[in-house]
């Protein structure tokens, strides 16, 4: 019973709160799990069940790798691989966020280390800001800090943030990023597109990049909105003087798109699904080569499309 009064809670506050949410047996697995995670939660961090993967950011005119972002994966010891999807919410519930985002943003910091050490010198890596982080007082005193640990320049590090995190309280999101641009780290808006920014904060905010989300990307090989939505994100971003990075690219069409478009960056499953960080470098060869070289498919494409323009 409490499970199921508990899952019932969960969905009121996922409608919006305030409103009546019933249990029914069909929710009963979903309740399972989330119990099962909220227990295990406590345990993830001390037992070393979490990893950090890395998908590669790619410069769309050199085929270069300009960085990673980095995504957190749980090793369930009962449940095997659990997607972020179902178990950050119950984090940020709990409170549990707040140590495993430190654990996140030090672990990224270490690697980006080693990259450097390792003769990859202008390595930088993204990180994900949950709701809490970005409210947390500290929050660039623990940025510092880790700078600091890690011996990283702070442009090496990318901080994002979504837009619904942004607008819930602009004047303040306002103060704490110009704050962080102030120390030389970069802020991207994540998922742009898909909220309600305001273009007069969007002006306020020293943002350093902005990421279109997947959503329009996916439909630039189709629909002449999801194409007219991007190429304005893309004129926005530009005029505001901030570099843009597509998300989701999965095929040869978007790819081209994007860069004829003016997008600076791109990252998808086109490019390489994340990865650990052992295979980053592999592919710091390999993608120019795949996709940029005289051979390539890409290129091939690209010289075709630049000929008809």
């Amino acid at each position: 019973m409490l499970r199921a009064a508990d899952a019932a809670v969960y969905q009121a506050k996922e409608r919006g709160r305030n409103v009546v949410a019933l249990h029914s047996p069909l929710e009963h697995a979903a309740a399972s799990e989330r119990f099962t995670l909220q227990n295990s939660l406590p345990q993830a961090l001390t037992q070393k069940q979490f990893a950090l993967e890395y998908q590669p950011v790619v410069d769309l005119n050199s085929g270069k790798l300009t960085g990673v972002e980095a995504l957190l994966r749980w090793h369930h010891p009962q449940l095997g691989l659990v997607s972020p999807t179902r178990f950050i919410s119950i984090a940020e519930d709990t409170g549990l966020i707040l140590p495993i985002s430190d654990w996140v943003l030090n672990t990224a910091c270490a690697q980006v280390r080693r990259w450097q050490l390792a003769g990859w010198g202008e390595a930088t890596v993204a990180v994900n800001l949950s709701t809490r982080d970005f409210v947390r007082r500290d929050l660039p005193q623990r940025i510092a800090a880790a700078l600091r640990t890690h011996e990283l320049e702070p442009q090496q590090l990318t901080l994002e943030l979504t837009e619904s995190m942004v607008m819930s309280d602009p004047t303040s999101a306002a103060e704490l990023i110009n704050e962080l641009a102030g120390m030389g780290v970069q802020v991207a808006l994540d998922d742009f597109g898909t909220g309600y920014s305001s273009l007069a904060y969007l002006r306020r905010f020293r943002l350093g990049c902005l990421k279109v989300d997947r959503s329009f990307v996916s439909g630039t090989g189709n629909s002449s909105g999801d194409q007219s939505i991007v190429r304005a994100v893309i004129a926005l971003g530009k005029t505001l003087d901030m570099k843009i990075v597509a998300e989701g690219v999965e095929t040869l069409e978007q790819a081209n798109f994007l860069r004829q478009s003016g997008c600076d960056d791109a990252q998808g499953y086109f490019y390489s699904k994340p990865v650990s960080p052992d295979h980053i470098q592999d592919l710091r060869r390999d993608i120019p080569q795949r996709f940029f070289s005289p051979n390539s498919a890409q290129w091939y494409s690209l010289q075709m499309a630049e000929g008809d323009s």
